[in-house]
């Protein structure tokens, strides 16, 4: 009776876009989330699997998706995404394990893989907002001395802040001069930049490409994969 009422598949991917969701909604809004809020959803995700009379497949399947674990857990320790992001990702795994709608392949990896992929907005985003500032012929690199190169890659990563907020400084002072800095910042221990007239990269919430990613790989599945298989 409980399975004609309750599809674990479905549940389980309810569950985890309602995880996201919130907690994306949290990150942008206090840019840190406790981590008994994965806890809780994660544990909430195996308790799932007991709704379902294909115990072992649904722990089998659970047990591949943790593949990713260690991967994302590296990843956040060199820097490149924080401990919010690397842990959704392991109670996705446990909640939604390779769930799709979609014929298209899936791995434990897809989620991340399709992320990656919606990290070129931003991106664009900057492009656009220099270009549009170059249009209005706003001197944004006044007071630089730097070569094209490193301005088209300034133009590409950040943008001049007037008042930054929730953003890392691209810039340096180096012998009494502005230079451009494309030192690699860490997710979690970099505070952010508060000094006005600068030249930042936004501290993007990577937690909101996740929750895209995902619903990219119930709809669509592993892009990469599906054209390297194609």
């Amino acid at each position: 009776m409980i399975e004609s009422l309750l599809n674990y598949d479905h549940i389980g991917i309810m569950l985890a876009l309602v995880m996201l969701i919130i907690g994306s909604i949290i990150d942008i809004w206090k840019r840190e989330i406790h981590d008994y809020y994965w806890i809780g959803f994660g544990g909430a995700g195996f308790l799932l699997v007991f709704i379902n009379s294909d115990l072992l497949p649904n722990l089998f399947n659970i047990g591949i998706s943790l593949i990713i674990a260690p991967f994302v857990l590296l990843i956040w320790r060199i820097g490149l995404f924080g401990g919010a992001d690397a842990f959704a990702l392991i109670a996705l795994a446990v909640i939604a394990p390779m769930a799709t709608f979609s014929e298209n392949p899936v791995t434990p990896f897809s989620t991340l893989s399709n992320a990656a992929i919606l990290f070129i907005i931003p991106f664009i985003a900057n492009v656009i907002r220099n270009s549009i500032a170059i249009g209005k012929h706003e001197n944004i690199f006044e007071g630089f001395e730097e070569t094209k190169l490193k301005k088209i890659c300034a133009m590409l990563i950040g943008y001049r802040a007037k008042t930054p907020k929730f953003c890392f400084s691209i810039e340096k002072i180096e012998k009494g001069k502005r230079k451009l800095n494309f030192t690699i910042h860490h997710a979690e221990n970099e505070e952010y930049c508060t000094t006005p007239n600068t030249w930042i990269t936004p501290g993007i919430p990577y937690l909101l490409l996740i929750t895209g990613g995902f619903i990219m790989q119930l709809f669509l599945g592993d892009l990469l994969l599906s054209l390297i298989v194609r």
